[in-house]
C-alpha cells in the first residue's frame, strides 16, 4: 500500500449477471454506506446490460462503478460500441482498458488501449489500464520487458493521480486459481511504479497500482498489504457481496 493514496477495490464481472444480480451491488452498497467495508473506495464494474440498472441502485451512494471497456471514438457509426461519454452521463466514474482478454481475444494494441484511455479521461472518466504477462512471457524472462512496454505505450501521457489507474493482472493468474508470490507482486509493484515516475514526475508516486488475478478473501490481506500495492481489480470474488466485501475488509 502507498502511504496517503486511498486503495481502491473494484470488481470486474466480465460476461456475468443477471437482473437478479442486482441485490448484490445492493447489498454492497448497504455495507459500505454502512461504514461496514473498511477504508477502500469499491467500485462495481457490470456487464454493460445492467449498467443502467446498476447506477440507479448505486446513486447518491458510496460505492462507485464503471465500464468494462469503451470505444476510443467520441460518437457516431460504430455499431455495439460504446463511448466513454454514454458511460460517463449515466454517472459513472471508471472505464476499464486494456484488460488482458481485449488484448487477446480482441487484439487490442497498445495504442488502442490507450485511445481509449484518452477518450475516457477526456470524458471525465478515469481510466483503469491493464497490463500484465502471459505465462510464456513469464517462463522466458519476459515479465518486465512485456510489462514495461505496456505501460509506457498504453498510458496517457498527459494523466495522474486523478485520470489514472494502473491494474497489473499476471495474465496466467486470471481465474487459474494461481497466484504470484508476495515476492514477485512486490517486485513488479515497485518496476510499475518507478515507470510512472519516469512518466508523470512526482505524480507518478500518487498513481493507484491495483493488482488482479485469483484475488479473494483467503489471500487478499496478503496480497493487499504489499508496498505499492493500492487495491484489487477483482474477478470472480466480486460477483458475490459477501467475497466482495471480504476482500475490501482488508484494509480496516
Amino acid at each position: 500500500m502507498t502511504p496517503d493514496v486511498r486503495p481502491l477495490v473494484a470488481g470486474n464481472w466480465k460476461m456475468n449477471g443477471l437482473k437478479a444480480s442486482l441485490a448484490e451491488i445492493a447489498a454492497m452498497r448497504k455495507a459500505v454506506d454502512a461504514g461496514e467495508a473498511g477504508a477502500a473506495e469499491l467500485a462495481v464494474i457490470p456487464p454493460f446490460t445492467l449498467i443502467a440498472l446498476a447506477a440507479e441502485k448505486l446513486a447518491g451512494g458510496s460505492v462507485t462503478w464503471g465500464g468494462q471497456d469503451c470505444s476510443p471514438q467520441a460518437g457516431g457509426a460504430y455499431t455495439g460500441d460504446t463511448s466513454a461519454a454514454m458511460l460517463k452521463d449515466l454517472g459513472a466514474t471508471y472505464a476499464i482498458v486494456g484488460h488482458s482478454e481485449r488484448r487477446t481475444i480482441h487484439h487490442e494494441t497498445d495504442s488502442e488501449v490507450r485511445a481509449k484511455a484518452e477518450a475516457a479521461i477526456k470524458a471525465g472518466l478515469k481510466a483503469i489500464v491493464c497490463v500484465g504477462e502471459t505465462r510464456a512471457e513469464r517462463e522466458t524472462g519476459l515479465e518486465y520487458a512485456v510489462v514495461t512496454r505496456q505501460v509506457r505505450e498504453s498510458l496517457p501521457p498527459d494523466g495522474g493521480p486523478d485520470t489514472v489507474v494502473v491494474a497489473y493482472e499476471p495474465v496466467w493468474a486470471i481465474g487459474t486459481g494461481l497466484t504470484p508470490t508476495p515476492a514477485d507482486v512486490a517486485k513488479m509493484h515497485d518496476s510499475i511504479r518507478r515507470l510512472l515516475g519516469e512518466i508523470y514526475g512526482a505524480n507518478g508516486a500518487k498513481v493507484r497500482i491495483l493488482y488482479g488475478g485469483s484475488v479473494k478473501p483467503s489471500n487478499a490481506k496478503e496480497l493487499l498489504g504489499i508496498d505499492h500495492v493500492d487495491g484489487a481489480l477483482v474477478g470472480g470474488a466480486s460477483l458475490k457481496a459477501a467475497d466482495f466485501l471480504a476482500i475490501a475488509a482488508a484494509y480496516r
